[in-house]
């Protein structure tokens, strides 16, 4: 027995609750983000999502194993694109663009929604000393941070990102349908700026940027529980 417990007091605790937190977040922001691409979809009319059964928050069915990996490491990634079938539309180009964005303006409200629980927890850790709710208060800090990057990354203008989708919306119906021939060819150049470091700073910046903008919208339910309580 003596062996035993030498070998679990070896155990990094700390580090493993970290990766545990880091992949409940990565699945949670992707499967998230991946459910209000197809979720919008089917409220314009295109059921496409719906019937491939991607209308489910189960991440069996959006994880991309590399776009996860890079979320975790880089805090930018992506999932399986959701189906979507334009013709469905009333007006394709404009059903596109906001389906589209409906996956960075998802999990824009995921980060707002874990700043305000990320606060209450704050409040209970400071004032009350609940020391166990300190695991939780890191899940929703680094869920708010994983969410806004990835809002952050899908928002430019890169294809098959979703900020090409909006872009393309804008341009005459020729150069349209010429473009989106070519967004397969996207990826590579994607895998090109990512690798060579060209966004990092502008992703970094945008990302800090909208958390501190979040921070400063969210804190209220410390405020309100001070007021509750004090």
């Amino acid at each position: 027995m003596g062996g035993i417990h030498a070998w679990l007091a070896q155990l990094q605790l700390d580090y493993l609750w970290q990766m545990l937190i880091t992949a409940a977040s990565c699945i949670l922001c992707i499967s998230f983000h991946e459910t209000c691409h197809g979720l919008m979809a089917y409220v314009l009319g295109d059921p496409t999502a719906k019937n491939a059964g991607r209308l489910t928050l189960n991440p069996l069915k959006h994880i991309d194993p590399f776009g996860l990996v890079m979320l975790a490491v880089a805090k930018f990634g992506w999932a399986k694109p959701v189906p979507v079938d334009m013709r469905r539309f009333r007006n394709p180009k404009a059903g596109m663009a906001i389906t589209a964005l409906a996956g960075p303006v998802g999990n824009v409200v995921l980060a707002a929604v874990c700043m305000m629980l990320n606060a209450v927890c704050v409040f209970y850790m400071v004032n009350f000393q609940m020391d166990w709710i300190f695991y939780l208060q890191q899940f929703f800090a680094y869920t708010a941070l994983l969410s806004t990057g990835l809002a952050v990354f899908n928002l430019f203008p890169v294809p098959p990102l979703d900020g090409s989708k909006v872009l393309f919306a804008l341009l005459p119906e020729s150069s349209y349908y010429k473009l989106m021939r070519y967004e397969r060819y996207g990826m590579l150049l994607l895998m090109v700026l990512l690798l060579s470091g060209v966004l990092d700073a502008p992703l970094s910046f945008l990302r800090n940027g909208l958390i501190a903008g979040l921070a400063s919208l969210c804190s209220w339910p410390y405020d309100l529980l001070k007021v509750i309580y004090f």
